[in-house]
């Protein structure tokens, strides 16, 4: 999902656990009806450098569909901050949109609610077939074994931007494929007197993110096979470890960016004030703040050893948006038609370009609009190297929870304070006791 956001914190337990027995969207029924067939409401997220950019880029193709088949689409665009919960109040309430934008990694705690549509054999084929889209996303729609609850709409993937002019004066001929060499570059661009990576160590999402990527490098799972939370087993904690140690000990990530949490590392990038950047599908938000293509290289985020693959060798999650509906919404079947307008190829090459995403619709990827440079990265990411976020009913408590044990060790270290492997297992400790019983 998009970064800018950070998580909704706090309520999301409780909101989730009321949420089990609820249904959502346009009645309180707990079935779908055409009562309402002229209007759908659609909560976009935030998508682009601004609220307003996001309006300008989807009210034209809302128009297209209205001129198509005489359905109204109501649009908000809905702040990542306040998406989540927005969405579980929705799912308690019974007053929500139609048809939504969720996170992917939100699919399965969003499933387990039980108010979204599910994406059944017979619903799939209703807009063209599960077939269409590729199974990297797919595999970020809810929990396995069970209909999908949402349908991919936008994906992405992690990539390390960095900046040409800085690379040459420090020296550096290509971009560091790992973390040693990511390493020993700093040292060479902070004698250059400029910041090395960024980072965004206030957001719990971004800080999920990385730390999953970590984790995965290091051959752990955040949860057993059965679906437990097992962060404190060692692994987990040497790579909790490995990410904050890039501020606390190897002095890569300035340790003002501990309270980062809105894009300031982007802005940071875009401006020239540091060198590298991690950062999903970021081209268009470097656009967007005056940053030329031409000023910047794309190239897959660094791992241990070797070069980026399956298992260990995995670099990035699988990111992305997911479009689902609420079950008992008052205008199903043109629900259903909203969403096979959304993913169809035509919708498909205009929404990513606008985004600098990839689409999930095999036929649409394969357009040559998507076959630049700095795409085939994010492509090729996608298809050898991305992993999704574990597909459990409590991921959004562990994005919630794990996300602020390593904004907490990030702020120990801005604030001064050794960050051990005893204080990185205590923080997972509090995380994982804030986790619902299985």
């Amino acid at each position: 999902m998009r970064s800018i956001r950070a998580a909704a914190v706090g309520a999301v337990t409780m909101s989730l656990a009321l949420a089990a027995t609820a249904c959502g969207g346009g009645s309180s029924t707990g079935g779908g009806s055409n009562d309402s067939p002229k209007t759908l409401t659609y909560w976009a997220s935030n998508q682009g450098a601004s609220i307003e950019i996001d309006k300008k880029v989807l009210q034209p193709e809302l128009d297209k569909f209205q001129k198509q088949t005489g359905i109204k689409v109501k649009l908000e665009v809905v702040p990542w901050s306040d998406l989540l919960n927005r969405i579980l109040t929705a799912t308690t309430s019974g007053q929500g949109p139609d048809v939504l934008n969720i996170g992917n990694t939100w699919s399965a705690s969003l499933q387990a609610t039980g108010a979204l549509l599910p994406w059944d054999a017979k619903n799939f084929a209703k807009i063209g077939g599960k077939d269409r889209f590729v199974d990297s996303a797919l595999g970020s729609t809810g929990a396995e074994g069970k209909d999908p609850a949402a349908v991919p709409l936008y994906s992405m993937a992690y990539a390390l931007y960095y900046n040409k002019k800085i690379f040459a004066d420090a020296g550096i001929a290509k971009p560091p494929v790992t973390w040693d060499e990511l390493i020993a570059d700093g040292k060479k661009i902070s004698a250059k007197g400029k910041s090395v990576l960024g980072a965004e160590g206030g957001n719990v999402s971004e800080n999920i993110h990385h730390t999953f990527v970590f984790a995965k490098q290091h051959g752990a799972d955040f949860f057993t096979s059965d679906g437990k939370p097992d962060f404190t087993n060692d692994n987990i904690v040497a790579a909790v470890k490995q990410y904050v140690d890039l501020m606390a000990k190897d002095k890569v990530i300035p340790t003002g960016d501990a309270e980062y949490a809105q894009n300031q590392s982007v802005s940071d990038f875009a401006k020239g004030k540091q060198a590298m950047l991690l950062w999903q599908s970021a081209s268009a938000n470097l656009k967007s703040q005056g940053m030329p293509d031409s000023d910047y290289g794309i190239a897959p985020v660094p791992v241990q050893s070797g070069t980026p693959g399956t298992g260990t060798q995995v670099n990035s999650m699988v990111a992305g948006i997911n479009l689902a509906v609420f079950k008992n919404t008052k205008n199903l079947d043109g629900a259903t038609k909203f969403v096979k307008f959304m993913t169809s190829d035509d919708e498909q090459k205009i929404l990513n370009t606008a985004y600098s995403s990839i689409p999930p619709v095999k036929t649409a990827q394969e357009d040559a609009a998507f076959n630049t440079p700095a795409n085939s990265v994010l492509k090729n990411t996608l298809a050898t190297s991305a992993s999704a976020l574990p597909q459990v009913a409590s991921e959004s408590q562990f994005e919630t929870t794990v996300g602020t044990a390593v904004k907490n060790l990030f702020a120990a270290v801005a604030a001064g304070k050794a960050v051990t492997t005893d204080s990185v297992k205590a923080e997972l400790e509090k995380a994982q006791q804030q986790m619902p019983a299985a």
